[in-house]
């Protein structure tokens, strides 16, 4: 099975040998997100598709994956270029394992630029963008506290830029407590500016240096 991912990764590398800005979309589809949150979330990730696929370079450089959590976590799609992207339908039910899904996000993250490397590709720091309502609720305290050590570990060495996004009745404290950059409180349920916001920022990101520092578009729909 391993020989047969590297094969078609090598082909695929070969094929687009651009270097890659990978951004793993972390989505909370807990119980308290059913409803209008779920239904304003799923309509967002379309527009990110879109927004994404309006810039040629980003098409080719911008690689997504997407990891939902509730009770369980699950790789809903691993990573694809933005042409290849195709927006999942969320359901929301369960509670919130932020922790683990964090963990499981990061491990996805190392696992693809063990990839990029092996094939000689370049890559930018990869992103991870969390979206919850809620805070870590039926997992051990372990897997949190495991969580919010990686987190550190990878910002303080520049590994991963990790950013979290609250909703709604989100617990922004312990959402500050568990990541180095302040979270951002969605204004409403306002996923469409916000995903919008994250594709200019992607696209920003490919059109530059691998190791350059790029400004970002200000949150007009977030606050902290």
């Amino acid at each position: 099975m391993s020989e047969a991912i590297n094969l078609e990764d090598a082909v695929e590398f070969a094929e687009n040998p651009e270097p890659r800005c990978p951004c793993v979309l972390l989505l909370d589809t807990s119980g308290s997100m059913s409803g209008a949150p779920i239904d304003a979330l799923n309509t967002g990730l379309q527009t990110f598709r879109e927004e994404l696929n309006k810039d040629e370079l980003a098409r080719k450089r911008v690689e997504v994956a997407v990891v939902s959590f509730n009770t369980h976590v699950k790789i809903v799609q691993d990573f694809v270029t933005a042409d290849r992207f195709e927006e999942p339908t969320l359901s929301a039910q369960g509670l919130t394992s932020m922790g683990t899904a964090i963990d499981k996000a990061l491990d996805l993250i190392a696992d693809r630029k063990a990839q990029y490397r092996n094939n000689g590709i370049t890559y930018y720091r990869p992103w991870l963008f969390a979206i919850t309502d809620g805070e870590p609720q039926g997992e051990s305290d372990k897997a949190v506290q495991q969580a919010i050590d990686r987190i550190r570990d990878d910002e303080t060495n520049k590994r991963v830029a990790c950013f979290a996004v609250g909703v709604e009745n989100a617990n922004m404290e312990r959402l500050t407590e568990m990541f180095v950059r302040a979270p951002l409180k969605l204004k409403g349920l306002d996923f469409r500016e916000m995903f919008v916001w994250l594709s200019t920022s992607m696209q920003r990101v490919s059109h530059s240096q691998p190791d350059e520092q790029v400004p970002l578009p200000p949150p007009g729909w977030g606050e902290v």
